[in-house]
């Protein structure tokens, strides 16, 4: 489907544009200013959005939007963009978390707001360009160029080892890259001369390349998702960065290593996804198990929700690779209820870490005797991480649970786990922060959350609830696309 006006350029650019404004603000002097632009910005950025689910055709499994206009002649590179049922809910899941973190950091941050406002603004609009490029040198200047809004915000804003972990993120982030630009060449020369990734779908391209590309997207995306045993960046990079950037992080990046899979791993090369998906399965399935009793160890509240976040994104690279549409779309929707989830969770750190200046549990008890409201809205997202039925966690994991009994019913047991460790480590950190005596003299002051933290955790609320109740108009735009793919992987077998 082409669309005539440009709606996917708007949706990439508009926040870049409005983010260069923010920083265009300048000192501090103006920092009301840069939150307002940057809210104003951030909310164009969803309404703009909103038609791409409005006027989106879930009955086609073709791109829709779609926009191709030339770039650079000599090479072939277009300026291609198009969205289908697997990009689009990652677009407004993208564009809805922005205007949050805007929010979130609305008093938070007080020295250098533009330039912190405006990062996540630009940030936001490469993203949705991640999404929505259907050419590879485009795709790998979005990717790439995600990484220097959130090296700067974990680098200026973050905690005291931030320069560690913020280069620590972007080394292991970029060297896994380079390896995806060795991939596009030699898909580039196979195929002709194009850079266009639906070209490469329809390649035929013999095993042993096809395992070798495999292997270059794998250590690419592997890193971004992340997949044991290259997670050790996420830890660091969470408990480091500020409350807004570790709601992005966990919201929207990790999500593109799982896009690239879908994108590109499975498409371009159908027969290696078949060949080592046991070994992508295992892979996943140590991080459920593994990294959830790591998560069970952890005495700060943000390592202990990034080491539940690998353990998350463990079920969403086993539901892919399972090969079947309870467990691809299971996956889809888990990333989607993730990023509500793990932004919530991080969220509500941050209210604590506001107030109290520590992430240790131990430094908390009795909170809901100071806190009820926020303890209410923190117990419904620890009972989502949790898996419960009626929230958003429980229908991802559901799903790739009955895609994997379909394989095998020990990987289905071993997946199950995770409903196992997952409410272990969760409400394990949440009675000793919330219940109890107050533990100490600093939170005897505590105060309950503001009228702007209960709006921002009453919207999240909202959406993990109502996906867990009523996932329908989610799981309905993926239906065609998903058979698509699955027969197009499953022919190529054949």
């Amino acid at each position: 489907m082409s669309f005539e006006f440009p709606l996917l350029s708007l949706i990439i650019w508009l926040p870049i544009i409005f983010g260069i404004a923010v920083f265009a603000t300048g000192n501090d002097r103006n920092a009301q200013l840069a939150r307002s632009i940057a809210l104003t910005g951030s909310i164009l950025g969803i309404l703009v959005a909103i038609p791409l689910y409005t006027s989106f055709d879930s009955s086609l499994a073709t791109m829709q939007f779609v926009e191709n206009h030339v770039w650079f002649e000599r090479f072939n590179v277009n300026y291609h963009l198009g969205v289908d049922g697997i990009s689009m809910p990652l677009i407004l899941l993208n564009c809805f978390i922005t205007p949050l973190v805007i929010v979130a950091g609305w008093q938070v941050i007080k020295t250098r707001v533009s330039q912190y406002m405006g990062a996540f603004l630009v940030m936001s609009g490469i993203v949705n360009g991640v999404f929505s490029s259907l050419d590879a040198i485009l795709f790998y200047v979005f990717w790439e160029a995600s990484l220097i809004p959130m090296f700067l915000i974990i680098g200026i804003w973050g905690g005291p080892n931030r320069v560690y972990a913020a280069i620590k993120f972007f080394l292991y982030t970029l060297l896994g890259s380079l390896l995806m630009l060795i991939a596009f060449i030699y898909l580039y020369q196979t195929s002709g001369g194009s850079f266009s990734i639906q070209d490469y779908h329809q390649l035929a391209i013999p095993m042993t390349p096809q395992i070798l590309i495999f292997v270059a997207f794998l250590l690419a995306f592997a890193v971004k998702v992340p997949m044991w045993p290259v997670h050790t960046w996420l830890p660091d990079a969470h408990v480091e960065a500020p409350t807004g950037g570790s709601v992005v992080l966990a919201a929207i990046l990790l999500k593109l290593g799982g896009y690239g899979f879908l994108r590109f791993s499975m498409p371009i090369a159908p027969d290696a996804s078949h060949y080592l998906a046991d070994m992508m399965i295992l892979l996943s399935l140590v991080a459920v198990v593994y990294i959830g009793l790591i998560a069970l160890m952890q005495a700060d509240m943000k390592k202990l929700i990034a080491y539940s976040s690998v353990a998350h994104m463990g079920f969403v690279t086993l539901g892919f690779f399972l090969l079947n549409a309870y467990g691809i779309e299971g996956a889809m929707v888990q990333m989607i209820s993730h990023g509500f989830i793990s932004g919530a969770m991080f969220l509500c750190v941050g209210v604590l870490y506001d107030r109290l200046h520590s992430r240790q549990i131990a430094d908390y008890g009795g909170v809901v005797n100071k806190m009820p409201t926020f303890a209410a809205f923190f117990m419904l997202f620890a009972m989502a991480n949790a898996g419960l039925p009626g929230t958003s966690g429980f229908v991802g994991e559901f799903m790739v649970i009955m895609g994997t009994i379909k394989i095998n019913f020990w990987y289905a047991f071993l997946a199950a786990t995770t409903l196992i460790f997952g409410a272990a480590y969760t409400l394990w950190m949440y009675k000793r922060v919330i219940f109890g005596a107050v533990a100490s003299p600093a939170v005897e002051e505590l105060q309950d959350i503001s009228k702007r933290e209960f709006v921002l955790l009453a919207i999240l609320a909202i959406s993990v609830l109502w996906i867990g109740i009523y996932p329908f108009p989610l799981t309905e735009v993926m239906h065609a696309t998903v058979d698509q793919l699955l027969a197009h992987v499953s022919i190529s077998k054949l």
